[in-house]
């Protein structure tokens, strides 16, 4: 894609920035994706947050832990995304504290992002290999604690990562109108460890176990035939298409995120050039995907779609409603 800079950012300031100008074909096809998968994402995490706040049939430990997620995948769609598209043009006109906010919020709903992972695929192991004790070991109170301390402590690390440009939001600035965002060497390995390595190596091992618990749980079930056991095959059904659908929900996590991360170890040893603008852009894609996956697997956001479009939701006792 052809690029030519030859107009300032700032005309009036002498060491302004100049325009990133794109081809017009170029410029307005990216110009309709970014913007359409902005849109979708902002749109689908508001109805799941607002299904699963309204519904009280809905506000089970599982739940919680998805409505932690689409709110962080909203602010991804109302923040970090429409901040990209700007970004895109070469020119920064929000100032240097909206710039040093959207390295903060980068940092959050990231870290956020994968502590909801970790939490969901805790969540999961306990329902599927320890069936017995998870109403007693996961209750609703204790699953509020952890999305708040989640929430927490990546608020701390957000806050540390970003520490030096929320105090100086123009340091690694070159022009005025542009929005670096850097970390040293050793910050990059502290994150790479606790956002990503660690996370995804508990997820993993945990998940695994899922799998071959749910594969054995699975053969037991087809040869149940007894009344009793048909009643407690539908609980065990129920939660075996939910852990496939949460796993489905962390492997997309895992692709969309493993490229960034990757990027972000070569960048730190210099074996790349890229600004990792399309990376940045696919593990904000996952932002856009995890909705569209419970739209396909889940019954009753297809039902709390359609009654929050109709405004059946506005009606009196609707959130006693019958959803599942």
């Amino acid at each position: 894609m052809e690029t030519l800079e030859n107009e300032l950012c700032f005309p009036l300031i002498n060491n302004s920035c100049k325009k990133i100008v794109h081809s017009n074909p170029d410029a307005a096809l990216v110009f309709t994706v970014l913007t359409t998968i902005t849109l979708v994402t902002v749109l689908l995490n508001l109805l799941v947050i607002i299904s699963i706040s309204h519904y009280r049939q809905l506000h089970t430990c599982t739940n919680l832990l998805l409505l932690s997620l689409a709110v962080s995948d909203l602010l991804v769609g109302v923040l970090e995304m429409p901040m990209e598209i700007l970004l895109y043009y070469g020119c920064f006109f929000l100032g240097d504290f909206v710039c040093s906010m959207y390295g903060f919020v980068s940092f959050l709903v990231i870290s956020v992002s994968v502590g909801n992972m970790v939490m969901i695929s805790i969540d999961r192991y306990v329902a599927i290999c320890d069936p017995m004790f998870y109403h007693t070991k996961v209750t609703y109170r204790r699953v509020e604690v952890c999305v708040i301390s989640c929430w927490l402590f990546s608020a701390i690390h957000a806050i540390w990562m970003s520490r030096e440009f929320l105090q100086h939001p123009d340091m690694y600035n070159s022009c005025y109108g542009e929005c670096v965002i850097l970390v040293n060497e050793i910050e990059a390995a502290f994150d790479l460890v606790v956002t990503f390595i660690a996370p995804i190596s508990v997820i993993t091992v945990l998940y695994m176990r899922v799998f071959v618990v749910a594969v054995t749980q699975a053969r037991v079930l087809r040869s149940q035939v007894t009344s009793v056991s048909v009643k407690h095959s539908g609980a065990k059904k129920s939660e075996l298409k939910a852990a496939r659908t949460l796993g489905v929900v962390i492997v997309m996590f895992i692709i969309c995120s493993c490229p960034y991360y990757v990027f972000t170890l070569l960048f730190d040893y210099g074996l790349t050039n890229s600004s990792g603008a399309l990376e940045l852009w696919l593990i904000y894609f996952n932002s856009c995907i995890n909705p569209i996956i419970y739209a396909f697997c889940y019954p009753w956001f297809w039902r709390a779609i359609k009654n929050i479009v109709t405004l059946q939701i506005l009606k009196p006792g609707s959130s006693e409603m019958n959803i599942l």
